[in-house]
């Protein structure tokens, strides 16, 4: 009762963690992301699209340019005619004034021919109309007129600027149109100039009114796209259509998202879409990878590197900094890959891309890129050993790009026509993805993870824990170094991780170090056990475990590593001498405590490996005979008699890996303990 008590609270406290990290990560990535009251291209005439495949979601006009629109406005006002009211009475004061200064004069001007000569050609001026000098200079010089409209009464007529006198004009052209008939000199008897004067006045309100609806009838638009419709696609040159088209697409979302701001759709949307990827995650990791909750070191490192990655990637797009396509973010599926496995790589791969892509307003290219280049980084990263898989790493997820991505445009475009700019980011991406060796070390640090790379330096026998085993303890090396062997073969076989559990087999036995006499491998003869009760020596050999502990966090050796010391032989006892010591007192009740390692059992699959790999490697020392036979009931009677103490109880290992390594046990001890040929001699005759 009290066991499922505490089962059940260690259920609730990992639902509450499980919900607390899906929250904090939906919050955190949906608080960087943009709301889309932005829009989120950049562009600039003349210069290629770097974005993928735009199509208009929605309907929306097209706005002529400030450029097209100021020339359609003037051309309007150039082929705009004045209004100009006729005035009759000038004509008329004029004539009658000649008249006037004739009979004052004393003459008869019905008589006399040049009155009437004057005053036919004073008719024939004003009726075509005289301006003002500056209101002709107005036209002509500011305004480009060619034509003017005359008001007569309630009829306009449009006439050309050109047969509209000026004052000097219309005086000029009476005094020369017939110089023989008619002298200059005696008209100018007549004071022509005083009988000159403007007729025609401008109608500033009429001539306002028309202009006015002239260029309010000039249509701001030029046409409609219709929701669906090709607006451009990657690599395209911006031209001046296709210029004012993305103008008018951005002030249309623009408007549209003011109009839809009372109710934040896009902010719920984007937390629907968050959480649910984050909730698929964290079931894929419940389901499949449970035993990572139970170290925090493990989800905080799955759920904190694809928000981070997310949270750029936001920063990026709302500030339209440079190209997502130069974010890495094959970092994520490697780290993930060296520290743990493939497919919670690929899953939380997965999950961040469906996150970015929703950032990207185009994001179907975005998947399709990234998903293959994932698939590619954690599949050249199986095993990290070396500085040189990661420049190698890179350099496929590049290749993986460019292939993906030229193949992508060549389907799309129906030909060549690349954007050499993408070719730059992937170019981008894979110099910053080498950046992932030095940041391996600092996760490494940060989070208490054990890479690979870190794995292979602990494997030196050069390093100086395992230089002074070989100078203290070089039969305890040596088994250490057999056990790393078959650890590492059984590891193979079964799908574990045969890195990590050959360095903890190397490090296993680094206790003995502290007396390495009171184990046999390193023995010549004798053993200082026959000078101890069986009780102290079995504190002795036990002892190995805690003192191999304290080495270990000297030499700062990683935790992964000093599970093995504390896990090789698990809560089982010390026999030898707990059965001696039971025989010697067969009437006294024995504390099998004192006999006991201090555990605990092994908790993965590598530690059972290893438990099993030293039982046998040093049983198989004290085998009278090694025949088939005896090889294969040692390795059965060993491990099923840990199976039977419940050694493997708390860990994931199965009953058909256990098999198969007892069946590479059994093979390589035969392999290893084969009977040699002996060789003949020369008889007596030959030598």
């Amino acid at each position: 009762m009290k066991q499922n008590r505490q089962q059940r609270r260690t259920n609730i406290s990992r639902l509450l963690m499980k919900i607390v990290l899906v929250l904090v990560s939906t919050a955190l990535v949906v608080y960087f992301m943009p709301r889309g009251d932005e829009f989120g291209y950049k562009y600039e005439l003349n210069k290629p699209w770097n974005y993928g495949l735009l199509i208009a979601n929605t309907k929306f006009p097209v706005l002529k340019n400030d450029s097209v629109l100021q020339k359609e406005q003037e051309k309007a006002r150039r082929s705009f005619q004045p209004y100009y009211n006729y005035n009759r009475s000038v004509r008329d004061s004029m004539v009658n004034k000649l008249y006037r200064q004739v009979l004052h004069g004393g003459q008869d001007a019905n008589a006399n021919p040049y009155v009437h000569h004057v005053a036919g050609l004073l008719d024939s001026v004003y009726q075509r109309g005289i301006l003002s000098v500056e209101d002709y200079a107005r036209l002509t010089d500011e305004t480009k007129q060619k034509r003017i409209r005359i008001v007569r009464g309630n009829v306009a007529t449009s006439v050309p600027l050109s047969s509209i006198y000026t004052l000097s004009s219309a005086y000029r052209y009476i005094m020369t149109v017939d110089t023989i008939k008619y002298p200059r000199p005696i008209l100018q008897q007549y004071n022509i100039d005083e009988l000159i004067q403007q007729n025609l006045a401008y109608d500033l309100m009429k001539s306002e009114e028309e202009l006015e609806g002239r260029l309010q009838s000039i249509s701001n638009y030029n046409g409609f796209v219709q929701a669906g419709q090709k607006i451009i696609d990657r690599g395209e040159t911006v031209t001046d259509e296709l210029y004012d088209i993305l103008r008018s697409y951005e002030i249309d979302y623009e408007k549209r998202n003011i109009d839809e701001a009372k109710i934040p759709y896009k902010f719920i949307g984007q937390i629907i879409f968050v959480l649910i990827n984050f909730v698929l995650m964290t079931i894929f990791l419940s389901l499949f990878r449970a035993d990572y909750f139970e170290h925090i070191r493990n989800v905080a490192l799955i759920y904190a590197l694809p928000v981070v990655l997310c949270v750029i990637a936001a920063f990026m797009v709302s500030h339209k900094m440079l190209n997502v396509f130069m974010l890495p973010c094959c970092f994520v599926p490697i780290v993930i890959r060296v520290f743990m496995d493939s497919r919670t790589a690929f899953m939380v791969h997965c999950a961040m891309v469906m996150i970015i892509s929703m950032i990207l307003t185009n994001n179907y290219e975005f998947v399709v890129l990234q998903i293959a280049a994932g698939m590619t980084a954690i599949h050249s990263l199986r095993e990290l050993s070396q500085r040189s898989q990661i420049v190698r790493t890179a350099f496929l997820v590049f290749l993986t790009y460019v292939v993906f991505y030229t193949g992508y445009s060549f389907y799309h475009e129906n030909g060549i026509k690349m954007d050499q700019w993408m070719y730059i980011c992937f170019t981008v991406n894979g110099v910053l993805l080498l950046f992932t060796y030095p940041l391996l070390w600092m996760l490494e640090k940060v989070f208490g993870f054990t890479s690979d790379v870190t794995l292979v330096e602990l494997n030196n026998v050069h390093n100086p824990l395992l230089q002074r085993m070989t100078e203290v303890a070089p039969g305890t090396f040596q088994h250490s170094m057999q056990v790393a062997n078959l650890s590492a073969e059984v590891a193979n076989k079964i799908g574990a991780k045969a890195q990590l559990v050959r360095t903890g087999a190397l490090y296993h036995d680094i206790g003995k170090m502290e007396r390495p006499v009171f184990f046999t491998e390193n023995q010549s003869g004798i053993s200082p056990h026959k000078h101890l009760t069986p009780l102290k020596s079995a504190q002795v050999i036990i002892a190995h475990v805690s003192n191999g502990v304290a080495l270990a966090e000297k030499y700062h050796i990683p935790e992964d590593i000093k599970r093995f010391i504390l896990t090789h032989h698990g809560n089982s006892k010390a026999k030898y001498f707990y059965i001696t010591y039971k025989n010697e007192h067969p009437d006294e009740e024995v504390d099998e405590a004192l006999f006991t390692y201090p555990g605990p059992n092994p908790s993965t699959k590598e530690e059972a490996i290893l438990m099993m790999c030293d039982a046998v490697e040093a049983a198989s020392r004290s085998l009278a005979e090694y025949t088939e036979e005896s090889i294969n009931q040692l390795v059965d009677r060993i491990i099923d008699g840990q199976m039977a103490d419940g050694c493997f109880s708390e860990c994931s290992i199965t009953f058909k890996e256990i098999a198969i390594a007892k069946q590479v046990l059994q093979d390589k001890l035969k392999t290893i303990y084969h009977t040699r040929i002996s060789y003949p001699e020369l008889n007596d005759e030959n030598k």
